[in-house]
């Protein structure tokens, strides 16, 4: 199995960084504007995610934890299949701000490297996103 871990600081509160990330319907576009073209429900727990290079994920909501600032989901279809696929998003507080967390497990492990790639950029995109609004706020 392929496993991907990335984090990133990102200087705001982690109730803002949070608020995003947990949001299981929109979060994605929220979290990466432009990198993330749409997102919208398909009934309850169903997703679906797509991005500016036309990818589309289809992703089933897994868990979310509150307490712990943590949301779980997996890849069930769309433009990419994987045979197994799962991901954490966790925020934790920390001294300049916040530092979120991001886990991505997935076979086959080839998928690993674009997953990795895919999250670097999101994730570069969500900390602008959000310490822009956190700087224009004040």
């Amino acid at each position: 199995m392929g496993s991907v871990e990335r984090e990133i600081i990102v200087e705001a509160p982690v109730e803002q960084v949070w608020a995003i990330i947990g949001d299981f319907a929109h979060g994605p576009i929220r979290m990466a504007p432009g990198f993330v073209t749409d997102s919208t429900l398909d009934g309850p727990d169903l997703r679906i995610v797509t991005f500016e290079n036309g990818t589309v994920l289809h992703e089933r909501f897994i868990a979310l934890d509150e307490a712990e600032r943590r949301i779980v989901f997996s890849i069930v279809g769309g433009s990419v299949t994987p045979a197994h696929d799962n991901s954490s998003m966790q925020v934790f507080p920390h001294a300049d701000g916040s530092r979120f967390v991001w886990i991505h497990d997935t076979l086959p492990h080839e998928l690993a490297d674009a997953f990795g790639t895919s999250m670097e950029h999101g994730l570069e995109v969500f900390k602008q996103t959000v310490e822009n609004a956190v700087s224009t706020a004040y």
